[in-house]
């Protein structure tokens, strides 16, 4: 087996919306640090989500020493913390929208995704005659390539990057918001979900997957280009 690597590392300040990459980050044991700090509501106090708003997508926030600034197409930046923010949001959206706080902790954990499942999927969709999706739509915060087979991740038990060890918790499974072009913000289905049910149901209810959740067991420094191994569960 080929060695593997560590390609990508994202964050995501406002569940949702627009991820920003990084070259290294400090793993805490919440995962990424400032990853889904924040998410939009609407009147109610509901979460939006990108499949019913999608030009969240749009919004890109970037954080700085915890401060959280938005940009988005055709507007000026807005401050995260400005008392300006939810007409922002509301203007830009089209809908009445609040900026919240998520509960401490609340992402606790790492998607991760593997350049050989993405490549598996985009064959399988060149041979239906669909496009290739680029890695975006699938909303990793690290993303691995150098292993040999497809979905290495849902097997692995455990995973040390660097001087870090991350654990297994479940596989990830897909919902409509992977049908919503990133660069564009519009819905742009029925792929990927079209092409997941041919191959990767994970369970009776139906259920597709397509990448894995993990915790971080010991925290520290990770970088892209880190070395990614594979480790059995301690027994």
């Amino acid at each position: 087996m080929s060695t593997a690597r560590l390609t990508e590392i994202t964050y995501y300040p406002v569940k949702g919306c627009a991820g920003a990459t990084l070259t290294e980050a400090t793993l805490t044991s919440t995962g990424v640090p400032h990853d889904r700090t924040y998410a939009i509501a609407d009147e109610k106090g509901e979460l939006r989500w990108q499949w019913g708003d999608p030009r969240m997508a749009l919004i890109s926030p970037e954080s700085s020493d915890g401060e959280v600034t938005l940009r988005a197409p055709g507007r000026d930046p807005v401050r995260a913390d400005s008392p300006d923010v939810h007409a922002w949001l509301t203007e830009f959206l089209g809908v009445p929208s609040t900026l919240v706080r998520t509960p401490e902790g609340n992402a606790g954990r790492l998607h991760v995704v593997s350049r050989a499942s993405l490549d598996a999927l985009n064959r399988r969709l060149a041979a239906r005659g669909a496009a290739p999706l680029p890695m975006n739509r699938f909303r990793p915060n690290l993303v691995v390539d150098g292993w040999d087979a497809p979905h290495t991740e849902d097997r692995a038990a455990r995973l040390a990057v660097a001087g870090t060890e991350l654990a297994f918790t479940e596989e990830t499974i897909r919902c409509a918001i992977t049908m919503v072009d990133q660069r564009t913000g519009r819905r742009a289905g029925p792929e990927p979900l079209r092409t997941l049910a041919d191959y990767r149901r994970a369970d009776a209810d139906g259920g597709l997957a397509f990448g894995a959740y993990f915790q971080v067991r010991r925290p520290g420094r990770i970088a892209v280009g880190d070395e990614v191994a594979v480790r059995p569960e301690p027994s």
